[in-house]
């Protein structure tokens, strides 16, 4: 099985961080943002749940653009053979 080096940029990373701790932000948003933390250092990647969880809300228009730049990082490290 292939091995995805890409992990989370600081950026993303402190983005998540906030998501998290914000009270307002929505399960899904906080679910992708776990993802996105824990993908933060090198050898994790993506499990297939939450690669679909991510692909519906990139192909939904009710999510916001902070939910859905979460979306794009945890799917960017999925894994290629799934």
């Amino acid at each position: 099985m292939a091995r995805n080096t890409k992990q989370t940029s600081d950026k993303m990373a402190s983005r998540a961080a906030k998501t998290l701790l914000n009270p307002k932000a929505s399960a899904t948003a906080k679910s992708l943002a776990g993802s996105a933390l824990s993908q933060a250092k090198p050898g994790r990647q993506t499990g297939a749940r939450m690669e679909d969880r991510a692909s519906q809300v990139l192909s939904s228009s009710k999510y916001g653009a902070r939910t859905r730049a979460l979306a794009g990082s945890v799917l960017s490290q999925a894994n290629k053979a799934r």
